[in-house]
């Protein structure tokens, strides 16, 4: 009850924010996600926006200067109810502007481009998609904050500091974390999918993040914010990553999976109800130990990660990963050069 009720009332005061600061707009730009193809459909994602954020960092931004252009990203103004169409496929635009195309399955591989049309503008925006290739092994899954990148997620106030105040250029990816989802990419072969309770906001910023550091590009799979008539903010962070992970699982039904994630957000509890699902799905779990390490809580999630009988890597880095995830099943791994550890 009372949850319907402040549910209700944030949704008054969103639009009562949207009609004040929002005004009507003929703009229709397309802010494209990465899509990705299966045996099935060719996905492609995106959301209809009145205008786009700027990602451009001027030298010397400041700290103040990162927070108005991150606070920018989260004020967007969405186009509802509005037409896209790839070819013969059509979509509508929901309440927050996204949309969902579903094409017809081809034989593609790799990285290629769709072109969207979108009522009230006359050219097509490419939208990218992802498609895995034939011979790969296995699918990558991975968390973003403090696994991929650093930011402090373990705590909220240095979460909500390191986001705001960084920008694409200041904000570190760990460089073990590179070396190993470049390893296990092996050139591209095996895919590479992130799962992150970052909100859709922060799509753009994220890609340009991965190209500036040189973390291995993949579809993303994040967080709506936003409010609706049936929705209040979003779903909780395990259970958005678990069904994320779901989602990617049941799209490549013929390919083990790789987790690797985090003690800081309780990812050893996510990976363990993934196996519980998936049972023998998931070849193995990688988990950082950032900040302080690991707590009771993490340790006993941890405990129960390892007695499901995966191997089970938790370390404040991932060096040593590799050399475990050959060792332990050399069915996947092993290659002429796999005792090469990428650096």
């Amino acid at each position: 009850m009372i949850k319907r009720v402040v549910h209700k009332l944030a949704l008054i005061a969103e639009r009562g924010f949207d009609r004040v600061f929002h005004s009507p707009t003929s703009g229709r730009e397309i802010d494209p996600y990465i899509g990705y193809a299966t045996q099935q459909h060719v996905i492609v994602r995106g959301r209809v926006l009145g205008s786009l954020r700027s990602y451009d960092v001027a030298d010397g931004q400041s700290r103040s200067g990162n927070f108005r252009r991150m606070l920018d990203l989260f004020f967007t103004n969405e186009v509802a109810d509005v037409t896209v169409c790839c070819d013969a496929t059509k979509a509508q635009t929901d309440e927050e502007g996204y949309f969902t195309l579903v094409l017809p399955a081809d034989e593609r591989e790799g990285w290629s481009t769709e072109y969207v049309h979108v009522e009230g503008r006359a050219e097509a925006v490419p939208c990218p998609v992802f498609a895995p290739r034939a011979d790969a092994r296995f699918i990558v899954i991975s968390d973003i904050d403090d696994t991929m990148i650093e930011t402090g997620a373990y705590s909220l106030l240095r979460n909500l500091f390191t986001t705001f105040t960084g920008n694409t250029n200041t904000r570190h990816a760990y460089t073990d974390a590179i070396s190993l989802t470049t390893w296990l990419s092996a050139g591209g072969r095996n895919p590479v999918f992130y799962v992150s309770s970052s909100p859709w906001n922060m799509h753009g910023f994220l890609q340009r993040l991965f190209a500036n550091t040189g973390l291995i590009a993949g579809p993303m799979f994040l967080r709506d914010l936003g409010l609706s008539d049936t929705q209040f903010i979003t779903e909780g962070h395990g259970d958005h990553k678990g069904a994320s992970i779901d989602h990617i699982l049941n799209a490549y039904p013929d390919l083990p999976a790789i987790l690797l994630g985090d003690t800081g957000q309780h990812d050893a509890k996510i990976y363990h109800a993934a196996i519980e699902r998936h049972g023998d799905r998931i070849a193995a779990v990688g988990l950082r130990a950032p900040g302080p390490g690991m707590d009771a809580v993490d340790l006993t999630d941890l405990d129960q990660l390892l007695a499901t009988k995966r191997l089970a890597f938790a370390a404040p880095s991932f060096d040593g990963f590799q050399e475990r995830l050959i060792k332990a099943r050399p069915d996947l791994f092993a290659t002429p050069d796999s005792t090469a550890t990428v650096r």
